[in-house]
């Protein structure tokens, strides 16, 4: 103890200067934008290395299980595309002109939380393939999250068990539209709320993205009604939805790409400015 004392004397100046730059350092980057973000961009390419290796090595062992998840999703696109086909024959009309808009970029998860009330994912796609903030992520099975945060060759997503997440969706039977949020209980249930008293439910219908906004295309897949309850204000429901998505267990993601995210954004703005 003595020694200890010794030294924090013969060495005040020194500690007291480096306990001054600490502090100084935490101000500036908490009171310029700037800075916080060059260091939020660092962080995030230095962990993004650290998990990049980790899912290298774990990525080996689940080559089986990712080629059959492949499989599962080659033969719904093949369905798809049949579909598709039927309704372009039947009907005078151009079904890919709604589709044309959104670009995927394939990606691979390296880290992802699920036991946070704020949780993330790290993807190993960043700002040198044009990945951007409020791009949507989503797996062969359904909804995953939003790109929050990008380096160079990495990105942050926020996650739908996040309790800041908050998107749009809707009952695909009766296109009746409410919000995706999470009550942090369960990692394999949203909730969906705002569901006029008015809608049919039913326990086991599929729940998919409403398309009301430039990061999802409509129909994107989320779930199925669990089980649901009428709010206190006996207007709405609150429905518990059960995730297609194992929430605990994802590899490969697509990034979606809104090519007229941009021009949107900016008439929406014009029109609230000259409001």
């Amino acid at each position: 103890m003595q020694q200890i004392l010794f030294f924090l004397i013969r060495n005040k100046n020194f500690l007291l200067s480096l306990f001054l730059f600490i502090i100084s350092f935490v101000f500036t980057i908490q009171s310029h934008s700037f800075h916080k973000n060059r260091i939020i961009n660092s962080a995030n390419f230095f962990s993004g290395g650290v998990y990049s290796i980790k899912s290298n090595i774990t990525g080996y062992f689940n080559l089986k299980e990712e080629n059959n998840l492949l499989q599962e999703e080659n033969a719904r696109l093949r369905k798809q595309l049949g579909s598709n086909s039927e309704l372009t024959s039947t009907k005078n009309t151009d079904t890919t002109i709604s589709l044309s808009k959104f670009q995927y970029v394939t990606a691979k998860v390296i880290n992802n939380t699920y036991s946070k009330s704020k949780n993330t994912l790290t993807v190993n796609k960043g700002a040198q393939m044009d990945i951007a903030l409020d791009m949507g992520v989503i797996s062969s099975k359904g909804l995953i999250g939003i790109i929050k945060n990008t380096s160079e060759n990495y990105a942050t997503v926020q996650s739908i068990l996040n309790i800041n997440s908050q998107i749009n969706t809707k009952l695909k039977n009766s296109n009746h539209f409410g919000s995706l949020v999470w009550n942090t209980e369960n990692p394999n249930t949203v909730q969906l709320i705002d569901i006029p008293r008015l809608a049919p439910i039913t326990v086991g219908d599929t729940i998919i993205t409403g398309g009301k906004s430039t990061i999802f295309p409509e129909g994107i897949l989320v779930g199925t009604i669990n089980d649901y309850f009428l709010n206190e204000d006996k207007n709405s429901y609150t429905l518990n939805i059960k995730l297609f998505n194992d929430m605990t267990s994802l590899n490969h993601v697509y990034i979606i790409k809104n090519k007229d995210a941009e021009e949107i954004k900016k008439l929406e703005k014009e029109t609230d400015d000259a409001e």
